[in-house]
């Protein structure tokens, strides 16, 4: 179990252009119907939901054998559309992808860490999305009107089973690998102890088996202020205002959660924006950023999925759900080869946290590569250190699994 690792001068995330030979180039996203009204999904807290149409993007070519698959999971405020250019941008009206390659570009791509040239890459919107999978702003079809806040609690764990349920329908028994980050690494880890044999190698970055007391408050306050603002009429507000004052506030507070005191410092210091103090308006530079986040926000997401999302953040247990509270004893259930990755100024889900799930599998007698990766970016970190990041994920997918030859 290693605890340490070299971190260069990432690189920004920026992209390559669509007819970079490093690029997967220009990408259109798919949709399956996986449960209808009649045979609806049943939830891990009770109730169902149907029909359900899930969107995902692939990238790569499926093998024979169909052995070379890498499922991503993505996190709080991400979505399927990992890498590329959105050819369906202005269709689907996320316009926002007109400027923007998938997030995880610089991952993602012939030749890259995750190499399209030699993996099949899926990765699929979770359910309670707005980007295409059902969820709140879909329609409620015993009304006609979109579910709102008469959409049912979802969890971590009907994420994964759904995504089970589309690999299911693409034919695909097993995984190769499946990664992902902060809410996505705990989606990555309940894979890992829901379908241990269909799981050769989970990866598990900047998240830890469950959230803590400082995490939940936060988001706690968040979902406070998108249901104070009187826009948010009870979660019906699809056809009037939308509550884009309380989203903004909630997604500036997550983003302090996502930095650190040193990259904070390092990035605005005390600077102003002007030298006149301005009384209560934005005069900070670090004030300016944080308002350019929220109101950024509140073009591209839903105020109810916010809700819905964070809320299974705070439920996901992994010891409680698979261990009666024991991690050790959850982890006994994982078979696959697993990749932990913290980043030292991570205090959303912070190095001792991954520590405890890599000891933990540890004494439960799993494989399981543990490093911290030095970094200012704090929680970021794994969307920015990307020549760290991908240079972990290269040579751990090229580990034999245990027990081959």
């Amino acid at each position: 179990m290693s605890d340490s690792a070299s971190a260069p001068v990432p690189r920004r995330p920026g992209g390559d252009p669509p007819d970079s030979p490093g690029s997967v180039g220009m990408t259109c996203a798919r949709t399956l119907q996986l449960a209808t009204g009649q045979n609806p999904f049943a939830l891990e807290m009770g109730g169902s939901v149907g029909p359900i149409h899930v969107e995902y993007e692939t990238y790569g070519e499926l093998s024979p054998g169909r052995d070379n698959v890498i499922l991503i999971t993505h996190a709080l405020s991400g979505d399927a559309h990992v890498a590329g250019w959105d050819a369906d941008a202005k269709k689907t009206g996320r316009l926002w992808r007109l400027k923007h390659p998938g997030w995880w570009d610089d991952i993602v791509g012939p030749g890259k860490a995750i190499d399209t040239s030699r993996y099949f890459v899926l990765c699929a919107n979770f359910l309670g999305s707005c980007y295409g999978t059902t969820g709140p702003m879909s329609d409620n079809p015993a009304t006609g009107r979109p579910y709102g806040l008469s959409f049912p609690v979802v969890t971590v764990g009907d994420w994964v089973q759904l995504q089970a349920r589309l690999l299911d329908a693409l034919g695909i028994d097993r995984v190769h690998t499946v990664v992902g980050g902060s809410l996505g690494g705990q989606q990555a880890l309940e894979w890992a102890l829901a379908f241990p044999h269909r799981v050769e190698r989970a990866i598990v970055l900047a998240a830890s088996p469950r959230l803590s007391a400082q995490g939940l408050a936060f988001n706690a306050v968040g979902r406070q202020a998108i249901m104070k603002d009187p826009h948010f009429h009870d979660g019906d507000y699809y056809a009037i205002a939308q509550p884009n004052h309380g989203l903004a506030v909630a997604r500036m507070m997550a983003h302090i959660t996502y930095l650190s005191e040193e990259g904070m410092h390092e990035k605005f210091g005390r600077r102003r924006r002007r030298q006149q103090r301005s009384g209560f308006g934005v005069e900070f530079e670090v004030e300016s950023y944080l308002d350019h986040q929220g109101r950024s926000f509140v073009e591209r997401f839903d105020a109810n999925s916010y809700l819905y999302i964070t809320r299974a953040m705070d439920y996901y247990d992994a010891a409680a759900k698979w261990g009666q509270g024991d991690l050790v004893q959850a982890c006994r259930r994982i078979r696959s080869q697993v990749m932990v990755v913290s980043f030292s100024s991570d205090w959303l889900y912070t190095p001792a946290q991954c520590r405890e799930f890599a000891l933990a599998l540890c004494r439960a007698h799993k494989p399981v590569t543990y490093v911290n990766v030095p970094s200012r970016f704090g929680h970021d970190a794994f969307l920015v250190e990307n020549q760290t990041v991908g240079h972990l994920l290269h040579h751990f997918l090229k580990t034999p699994p245990p027990g081959s030859s």
